[in-house]
C-alpha cells in the first residue's frame, strides 16, 4: 500500500471525527465551553490514530532500512571496484616492467651475438687490448641477460596486492651492464683501427 493512499485515508477519518465531535459541544452559558466526555467516536478516533501511526511509523522504518541495506550494498560495490581497479593497474605495471625486461634481455642478446660474430670475423686482426675490450664486453652482455632472466622471475613471482616498487636491483643492473658491454663492445672496434 502506498504511503499516500494510507495518508489519505487517515487523514478522512480525523476529518469525519472531527465534525461529529465539533456537533457535540455544548456552549455553557457565559461562553465557557465544557469538554464532552469520551464517547465511542472519540475512543475510535484515538484507536484508529494510534494504528494509523503505527503504521506510518513502521512504513519510515522499513524504508529507512531500505536505503541504509542499498546504500551499504553500493559502498560495497564501490569498494569492489575500487580493488579491481587497484589490481588492473598493478598488473598492467608488471606487464610494462616485464617487457622492458625483456627488451633489454634481447638487446643485451643481440649486442653479445653481434660481439661474438665481431670476435669470430676480425678475431685475427683485432690488437690485445681491442680484443680484451671485446671479451669483457661479451661477458658483461651475458651477465646482462641473466640479470634481466632474474628481475623478471622475481616480478613474476610477486604477489598482486604487494604494493613495492617494481624496479629490482637486478633490472636496474641489467640495463647498466647492457650499457656497458655495448660500449665496451662498439670502444673495441675503435681501438681495432
Amino acid at each position: 500500500m502506498k504511503l499516500s493512499t494510507l495518508y489519505k485515508v487517515f487523514d478522512t477519518i480525523v476529518s469525519f471525527l472531527h465534525t461529529q465531535t465539533d456537533e457535540r459541544i455544548e456552549q455553557r452559558p457565559g461562553g465557557v465551553t465544557e469538554t464532552p466526555s469520551p464517547t465511542f467516536a472519540d475512543q475510535l478516533q484515538a484507536g484508529l490514530t494510534n494504528v494509523v501511526v503505527a503504521a506510518l511509523k513502521e512504513a519510515f522504518d522499513r524504508d529507512r532500512d531500505r536505503l541504509e541495506l542499498e546504500r551499504a550494498h553500493l559502498d560495497e560495490q564501490r569498494r569492489r571496484a575500487e580493488e579491481a581497479m587497484r589490481l588492473e593497474l598493478h598488473r598492467q605495471a608488471i606487464d610494462r616492467e616485464i617487457g622492458r625486461l625483456r627488451f633489454l634481455a634481447g638487446a643485451a642478446l643481440a649486442g653479445w651475438a653481434g660481439s661474438v660474430l665481431l670476435f669470430v670475423a676480425r678475431g685475427q686482426q683485432m690488437s690485445g687490448s681491442s680484443r680484451a675490450a671485446l671479451i669483457v664486453g661479451s661477458v658483461l652482455l651475458l651477465v646482462s641477460i641473466g640479470l634481466a632472466f632474474t628481475a623478471q622471475a622475481s616480478i613474476g613471482a610477486r604477489k598482486p596486492e604487494s604494493d613495492a616498487t617494481l624496479n629490482t636491483a637486478s633490472g636496474i643492473a641489467s640495463l647498466w651492464l647492457l650499457l656497458a658491454g655495448l660500449a665496451l663492445a662498439a670502444a673495441s672496434m675503435l681501438l681495432m683501427a
